[in-house]
C-alpha cells in the first residue's frame, strides 16, 4: 500500500478549499433554515453552527496575524469575533423561518478575514497552535490545512442539518483525515487502554497505522502488511473514515467495513474530546 502518488495539497490548495466549503457552509445553511438543529452537533440550532465557523476563522486568522506567541489571542485581540447582536439567535422563530442575511455576511467576511491574514503570513510564518506541544509544526500553513478540515465537516453539518448531506471531496477527506490522525490524535495523552494498533485504508489509496499506547498516539502512513500487525482495521472511503472519527458517522456502520477488534475502535472513536 503507498501513499507516494497521492496529489497531496499544498498551501494554494488548502486557501481555496477553506473559500470553497466555508461557501458550502453558507449555502446549505441558507437552504436549511434558522430553526433547523445540527446532528452532528446536538445542541446547536443552523445560526449556531455558522456563528461557531465564523468566529474560529476570526480566532486563526488573529492568531497568526500575531505570529509566533506563547499563548492564543485574548477575545478583545479578535476583532468582531462574534457576529452582529441578534444575528444568530439560535431558533427564532421567524414567519420565514431564514438565517440572517446579516449573519451569513458576517460568516464570508470571517473567512476573507482569515484568507488575507494566511495570504499575508505565508506558509511558513510561526504562529501559536494547541498543537505545538505535540511535535507538529506550528506555522501559518498548519493552521490553514486544520482549517480545512474544520470548515468540510461543519460545512457537511450544514448540508446534513439541510437535509441533503454529501461526502467530503476525495483530495480533501484524504489530506484531512492524514492531519487528523498525525495532529489530533498526535496531541493526545497516553492511551488509556491496551497498547494496540489500529489501520485505517482508503478507498483512494493511502493507508495508515495509528500505533496507541501509553505515550499517546502516533500516526504512521501505510496499512496492513507494513509493519506490525494491527488489532483491528477500518476501510473505506477518505470521507466516510474522516466523519467516523467525528462521530458523525458510525464506525461499525454499512460505510465502513471493519476487521478485528471492533471494541478497539469504538474505543478509539470515543477517545479524543471533539470541541
Amino acid at each position: 500500500m503507498t501513499t507516494s502518488h497521492f496529489p497531496w495539497p499544498d498551501f494554494a490548495d488548502w486557501l481555496e478549499l477553506i473559500e470553497e466549503r466555508s461557501a458550502a457552509l453558507r449555502l446549505a445553511a441558507d437552504a436549511a433554515g434558522a430553526l433547523a438543529r445540527v446532528p452532528g452537533c446536538p445542541d446547536w440550532a443552523v445560526p449556531d453552527l455558522v456563528a461557531h465557523l465564523g468566529g474560529v476563522q476570526r480566532f486563526w486568522a488573529a492568531t497568526v496575524a500575531a505570529g509566533p506567541a506563547l499563548r492564543p489571542p485574548g477575545e478583545e485581540s479578535v476583532p468582531a469575533h462574534r457576529p452582529p447582536a441578534g444575528s444568530a439567535a439560535a431558533g427564532d422563530a421567524t414567519a420565514a423561518d431564514v438565517v440572517s442575511p446579516e449573519l451569513l455576511d458576517w460568516s464570508e467576511k470571517s473567512t476573507t478575514v482569515l484568507l488575507d491574514a494566511l495570504r499575508t503570513a505565508g506558509p511558513d510564518a510561526g504562529c501559536w497552535t494547541w498543537w505545538a506541544e505535540s511535535g507538529n509544526p506550528a506555522t501559518a500553513g498548519t493552521v490553514a490545512r486544520h482549517q480545512v478540515q474544520e470548515s468540510a465537516v461543519h460545512a457537511r453539518d450544514a448540508q446534513e442539518a439541510a437535509g441533503a448531506a454529501e461526502a467530503l471531496p476525495p483530495h480533501l477527506a484524504v489530506d484531512a483525515l492524514d492531519e487528523f490522525l498525525h495532529v489530533g490524535f498526535g496531541s493526545m495523552d497516553g492511551w488509556p487502554h491496551s497498547p494496540a494498533r489500529v489501520a485505517l485504508v482508503s478507498d483512494e489509496g493511502p493507508a495508515w497505522t495509528l500505533i496507541l499506547d501509553s505515550t499517546g498516539a502516533s500516526a504512521v502512513r501505510g496499512g496492513p502488511g507494513e509493519g506490525p500487525g494491527a488489532g483491528a482495521t477500518v476501510a473505506g472511503t477518505a470521507s466516510d473514515l474522516l466523519l467516523a472519527l467525528y462521530r458523525r458517522t458510525p464506525a461499525d456502520g454499512p460505510a465502513l467495513r471493519l476487521t478485528g477488534d471492533a471494541e478497539l475502535v469504538r474505543q478509539l472513536v470515543v477517545w479524543p474530546p471533539l470541541g
